[in-house]
C-alpha cells in the first residue's frame, strides 16, 4: 500500500510535467502559429497557410538553391535569383504579405513610412534573438539590443570619427597599392590581361582590415579570415534549413566544423587580444588602430564610471574583434567587385570616374580631403550600393503588442525589412528603377529618395552602420588607385550570378579583362 502511494506521488507529478510540456510544445508548433495567422489575415495580411513546425523554410531553402543552378543574363533585375523566395512571395500575395521561419509570422514591411518608424524605434522593434548559429559566426555590437548595444556602441564609437580615419588612411593606400602593383606585374608583357578579380579583392579588403584592426600584416590575419569565410558559408547553408532547437549540438559533420571554427577563431583572436593588453601595460603598444582604439576606449569608460561592469569583458571584445573582421572585410569587398563588374559594362561612367579621379590627384597618392570631394565616385558607389546591397533584408521582432499604421503587430511577430526589393522598387524609383543610372544621385541621397526612406544599404536610423564610413573611404581609395593605373571590361567568361551568402556574392567570381592606360 505505502509503495503504492509512493508510486502515486511520484507518477502524478511526472504525470503533469509531461502533460504541461506536451501542451507548450503544441501551443508553440501549432496554436499560437494558427492564431497569429488568423490576426494577421483578418488585417488583410496574406500569406502561405502554415505547415507544422517548417512554415515556409523548405520551400525557401528549394527556391535559393534552385535560383543558385544556373547563372542569370546580364541585367541587374537580381531579385528574383539572389532573394527569390521573397521575391515570388510579394509577387503572388502583393506587397502587404507575411511569410513564415519556422512557427514564427514574419510580415514584409516594404512602406518607406513603415519602415523607417520600425528602424527608429530600436528599442520597441530590436533585433529577433538570434538563432545560436549566427553567435558561431560574429556576434558583437550588430547581435546586441538595449543596454548592451547602447554601451557597446558607446564605447566603438571612437574608433570610428574622422580624425581615426585620416590616420587609417595610409593602411588603405598601403594595401590596395600593393594590390595594383600585382595586377601590373601580371599586365607587363601584354598589356592586358584576363583576371578573377573577385579574390584579389577579398584578399586586399582582408588585408585593410587585418591590419587597421589589429595592427597586423595579412599573414597574421589570413586564418581568421579564412576560418569566417567558411564559417560564414556553414551558417548559410545551416540557416535555410529547418530551425530545430538543439540540433547545432548533434554530432553531424557542418557542426563538428562550425564548432571546431569557433574554437579556433577565438582562440586566435584572444591570443591578439592578450598580447595587445601586455604591450599596453608596458607602454609599448600602438593605439591608432581599431583593437587599440576599442581597448582605450574600454579602458576610459571604466574609469570614468568606475566599475568594471560598465566597459566590455574580454569575451565582449573577442566578438567586436570577429564583428571588425567579418563585417568590415565584407561589405567593402562585395561593394568594390560589383563595382568593377558595372563598370566595366558602362564604359563610359568609367570613363566620367577616372576623369574625375586625374582631375583631383592626378597620379598622385590620394588623400583624405579629395577622397571626401569625389563627387562622380560617390554617386557611382551609391548606385553600386542601390542594385547590389550587402545586406538584401534585415529582420526585426515586436517584443509586445504594437500599432505600425493601420497594421496592429502581435508580440512575437518579426518583421522582415527587404533593402532589395525596396532599392528595386519601381513605385519608390521610377521606370528605370532596374537600371544603372548613377545621376540619380548627383544631387545627393535626399533628393534621390525624394525624402524616403528608400535607400538604406547600411540599415537605418540609430542601428546605421558604425562602419559606413570606414566601408566608403576605402571603397573610395581602392577605386581611385585602379582607375589612375588602368582601363577594364568584362570578360566573355563572366557569368552574372548575384547570391546571397550572408553578403551578396558573385557566384562564379567577376571576370575582368584589365589593360594599361
Amino acid at each position: 500500500m505505502e509503495a503504492s502511494k509512493a508510486t502515486i506521488a511520484i507518477c502524478v507529478p511526472a504525470a503533469i510535467l509531461v502533460l504541461v510540456w506536451a501542451w507548450k510544445v503544441v501551443n508553440w508548433l501549432w496554436l499560437r502559429p494558427k492564431k497569429l495567422e488568423r490576426l494577421l489575415r483578418q488585417q488583410g495580411l496574406q500569406g502561405n497557410p502554415y505547415t507544422l513546425l517548417t512554415g515556409d523554410s523548405t520551400q525557401m531553402f528549394n527556391m535559393h538553391m534552385q535560383a543558385k543552378s544556373k547563372p542569370m543574363n546580364l541585367s541587374h533585375d537580381i531579385i528574383p535569383r539572389a532573394s527569390s523566395f521573397v521575391n515570388e512571395i510579394v509577387n503572388k500575395y502583393g506587397k502587404s504579405t507575411f511569410i513564415w521561419i519556422g512557427p514564427i509570422p514574419r510580415i514584409i514591411i516594404s512602406d518607406p513610412v513603415l519602415f523607417k518608424e520600425v528602424m527608429s524605434k530600436v528599442y520597441d522593434y530590436p533585433k529577433p534573438h538570434s538563432n545560436p548559429l549566427i553567435r558561431l559566426l560574429a556576434a558583437g555590437l550588430a547581435d546586441y539590443d538595449g543596454e548592451k548595444w547602447t554601451k557597446h556602441r558607446r564605447i566603438i564609437n571612437p574608433a570610428f570619427n574622422a580624425e581615426k580615419l585620416k590616420i587609417m588612411l595610409a593602411t588603405f593606400f598601403e594595401s590596395f597599392n600593393n594590390m595594383v602593383d600585382e595586377w601590373e606585374k601580371m599586365l607587363s608583357l601584354h598589356g592586358s590581361c584576363e583576371m578573377d578579380v573577385w579574390p584579389f579583392l577579398q584578399n586586399v579588403t582582408c588585408d585593410v582590415i587585418s591590419r587597421t584592426a589589429f595592427g597586423s600584416s595579412y599573414k597574421e590575419g589570413k586564418r581568421i579570415f579564412e576560418l569566417l569565410t567558411e564559417q560564414g558559408e556553414l551558417v548559410m547553408k545551416a540557416l535555410l534549413k529547418v530551425y530545430i532547437p538543439g540540433y547545432r549540438f548533434l554530432p553531424t559533420g557542418a557542426n563538428r566544423r562550425m564548432n571546431k571554427n569557433h574554437r579556433d577563431i577565438r582562440a586566435s583572436l584572444k591570443d591578439i587580444i592578450n598580447k595587445r593588453e601586455k604591450s599596453m601595460e608596458a607602454g609599448e603598444a600602438p593605439k591608432d588602430d581599431l583593437l587599440g582604439i576599442l581597448l582605450e576606449s574600454n579602458h576610459k569608460e571604466i574609469q570614468e564610471r568606475g566599475n568594471k561592469d560598465d566597459g566590455m569583458t574580454i569575451e565582449d571584445v573577442i566578438e567586436e574583434c570577429k564583428l571588425f573582421h567579418f563585417a568590415g572585410q565584407e561589405t567593402t569587398s562585395v561593394l568594390l567587385v560589383w563595382t568593377m563588374v558595372l563598370l566595366s559594362r558602362y564604359p563610359d561612367w568609367q570613363k566620367k570616374a577616372r576623369e574625375e579621379v586625374l582631375q583631383v590627384f592626378g597620379n598622385q597618392k590620394p588623400d583624405f580631403d579629395g577622397l571626401n570631394h569625389l563627387k562622380i565616385v560617390t554617386m557611382i558607389l551609391y548606385e553600386v550600393l542601390r542594385l547590389y546591397p550587402p545586406i538584401l533584408l534585415l529582420a526585426r521582432t515586436a517584443l509586445k503588442d504594437m500599432k505600425l499604421g493601420h497594421l496592429t503587430i502581435p508580440a512575437g511577430v518579426q518583421l522582415s525589412l527587404p533593402i532589395g526589393l525596396i532599392h528595386h522598387d519601381c513605385e519608390l524609383w521610377g521606370d528605370d528603377a532596374k537600371e544603372f543610372k548613377p545621376e540619380r544621385f548627383s544631387e545627393g541621397v535626399l533628393k534621390a529618395t525624394k525624402g524616403q526612406a528608400s535607400f538604406f544599404p547600411f540599415g537605418w536610423g540609430p542601428r546605421i552602420c558604425i562602419g559606413q564610413n570606414f566601408a566608403m573611404l576605402e571603397a573610395k581609395m581602392a577605386l581611385s588607385l585602379i582607375l589612375q593605373r588602368f582601363w577594364f571590361e568584362l570578360s566573355p567568361t563572366y557569368a552574372h550570378a548575384p547570391t546571397s551568402v550572408i553578403t551578396l556574392r558573385p557566384q562564379y567570381g567577376a571576370q575582368i579583362i584589365l589593360h594599361k592606360l
